[in-house]
């Protein structure tokens, strides 16, 4: 499959009829393009050019292609964006753009979606601190972004409004555009962000200059990094501001092609602005480190510490998130067990450190601190999720006001069944715990008694339509609440399944551990035997009886999607490799999940 035609644009200021002039031509002559991301101000600078956004945004005038964008600033965006933040069918947790309308998304705060096959991050917004609605990022938004930068896989794309701090290569000042110093229109947040998230490819826009920097390497990581900077759409230095991409995504290259590395590369000018700016660590504070300030946010005192030399009056945000921080005792900010011991029994991380939320009552955690053994009702103590921040309400709790009911189809004593968000085939479903568990690995006996039920019964289900059943679960140690996928393949390519899965696994690097057994219940067995509880870990059950598992290690790179990605190439289906790429809309969802009721009724173990 050929891989993604991408477009990038700089600052819009409001200027659509040039800029879709120019990727009408563009399109004609090199396209056909999939979608045009664009980073900086989308919104106009001045009153003048509102009637011509709003003839697109009102469709008296047609947008070409799918476009993204992340400069949320500038006349008429209060007014539009707020329209679109209104809308229901933006309602919920959407990463992958709110609608503004045909053909025109936007990417709000920040997030991780896939987009072609690309794995695409973003930051949306400047750094301000007026606390104004639109147009700057919240302390959040970072935080989402550092948790996607520990989750498995390499992200291909990530668009920012403002350049980071220190990218541009002072050894070769030929390269820098005339007039552009590096300070301006840049950020530091920026800066550490990027050196967490490591992408392939980071685009900003804010500048007004084009600026094509050498590929750079990325400390613990095989990959190069290059940042293009593009200039604003109709600048009077007629600098480039639309530039064309072809990439392939990382989940589709090989180890070797993962980590070419170009001639030209350099090091990174993160490590080295680090290094400028801090050339004697014994002669500084721990505090005044500046990449160091990622790990925390708020000031703290008189708390116990696990490890790390941290500074009396910081805390260490990625220990307190998540149970761990990379650093261990080289760290200079606290490792603070008490509050992360809160953090687990469900209170606000705002609340704990700065003793307020800014949310008030639109918080979904407790603001007072809680003894032991008064734990959170949707969060199990010890299931370190590093998700809860972003996500406060559990997609799979059926409790929770964010489960869509209408995708289950039969509920029993500890599981329940419904059908997958954006399925791979017809008939994909989940195999869900009703209890809040972070895996399927850790049942209670009589809950895996019932779950060998619902999956004796799905295959009965598939065999008879002449089709076999394939089972996976990816667990992560960050994860939130479990569920077993089934996905059903037709008999004639089941043969296949273990060796396309070998292969697979040959293109990441690693190698399963097989074992075959002659009922699901030892296989069961075997596999909780495997399971390490402090990594993350994929498996698959195969219809023939073996079952594939893999415990990920701590610096691995591994796709969430692995599974569905294996499974999607040997259904010749590529496309739809993403659940993203196949969500339905609410009506056909439930005529779906209707339907299959209604033929999985005489199979159903809970009636």
């Amino acid at each position: 499959m050929a891989p993604p035609r991408i477009l990038l644009c700089g600052d819009v200021l409001g200027r659509l009829n040039q800029l879709f002039k120019r990727v009408n031509s563009v399109n004609k002559s090199a396209g056909p393009f999939d979608s045009l991301f664009c980073v900086g101000q989308f919104f106009p600078d001045e009153t003048d050019r509102l009637d011509e956004l709003m003839d697109y945004v009102e469709g008296r005038a047609q947008i070409p292609l799918p476009t993204y964008f992340i400069g949320d600033y500038g006349v008429g965006a209060a007014k539009v964006l707020s329209a679109a933040s209104k809308n229901s069918a933006n309602q919920g947790f959407k990463m992958d753009g709110f609608k503004i309308c045909d053909n025109l998304f936007w990417l709000k705060g920040s997030g991780k979606f896939t987009l072609h096959g690309l794995s695409v991050a973003y930051l949306s917004g400047r750094q301000l601190s007026s606390g104004q609605q639109f147009g700057s990022y919240s302390e959040d938004d970072i935080d989402a972004l550092r948790a996607f930068a520990e989750e498995p896989g390499i992200v291909d794309l990530f668009l920012s409004n403002e350049w980071p701090s220190g990218v541009t290569n002072r050894a070769a000042v030929s390269d820098i555009p005339s007039g552009m110093s590096d300070s301006s229109g840049s950020d530091s947040t920026v800066s550490q962000l990027v050196a967490e998230i490591k992408p392939r490819y980071h685009i900003a826009g804010t500048k007004g200059a084009f600026y094509a920097r050498e590929p750079y390497s990325n400390v613990d990581a095989v990959h190069v990094t290059r940042f293009l900077g593009l200039a604003s759409v109709g600048n009077k230095e007629k600098q480039k501001f639309l530039h064309a991409l072809s990439p392939t995504p990382s989940s589709a290259m090989s180890a070797a092609e993962i980590s070419t590395k170009p001639p030209n590369t350099t090091l990174s000018p993160y490590a080295l602005a680090d290094q400028v700016d801090r050339p004697k660590e014994a002669t500084k504070r721990a505090g005044d480190n500046a990449p160091d300030s990622q790990y925390w946010r708020y000031d703290v005192s008189n708390k116990r510490q696990k490890h790390g030399n941290g500074d009396g009056n910081k805390v260490c945000f990625k220990f307190i998130s998540s149970g761990s921080c990379p650093r261990g005792e080289k760290c200079n900010f606290q490792h603070d067990v008490d509050a992360r011991e809160q953090f687990l029994r469900g209170v606000c991380l705002d609340f704990i450190i700065k003793g307020k939320c800014e949310k008030g009552p639109d918080c979904n955690f407790k603001h007072s601190l809680q003894d032991e053994g008064e734990s959170y009702s949707r969060k199990r103590p010890g299931s370190g999720n590093n998700n809860a921040i972003r996500l406060k309400e559990c997609w799979f709790c059926l409790s929770s006001p964010n489960v869509e009911i209408h995708l289950v189809t039969s509920i029993g004593e500890n599981f329940y069944c419904a059908l997958a968000k954006g399925p791979l085939v017809q008939d994909h479903v989940l195999l869900i715990p009703v209890e809040h568990l972070p895996n399927t690995l850790c049942l209670s006996a009589d809950g895996e008694i019932e779950l060998g039920k619902f999956q004796n019964s799905v295959k009965m289900y598939y065999k008879n339509q002449g089709k076999e059943a394939v089972f996976f679960e990816w667990i992560s140690k960050r994860g939130t609440h479990a569920n077993l996928q089934a996905v059903p393949v037709p008999s004639s390519k089941a043969a296949a399944l273990k060796d396309i899965f070998n292969l697979a696994a040959e293109k990441l690097g690693f190698e399963f551990v097989t074992k075959k057994f002659n009922n699901n219940s030892e296989g069961r067995k075997w596999l909780r035997t495997q399971f390490d509880k402090n990594l993350s870990c994929f498996y698959v059950e195969l219809p023939e009886g073996s079952i594939l598992s893999h415990l990920v290690e701590e610096n691995e790179k591994f796709p969430a999607q692995f599974g569905r990605e294996v499974l999607a190439g040997l259904l010749n289906m590529a496309d739809r490799a993403d659940w993203r790429n196949c969500t339905l809309g609410k009506e056909e969802e439930t005529k779906l999940a209707e339907n299959f009721k209604k033929r999985f009724e005489v199979f159903d173990p809970s009636h």
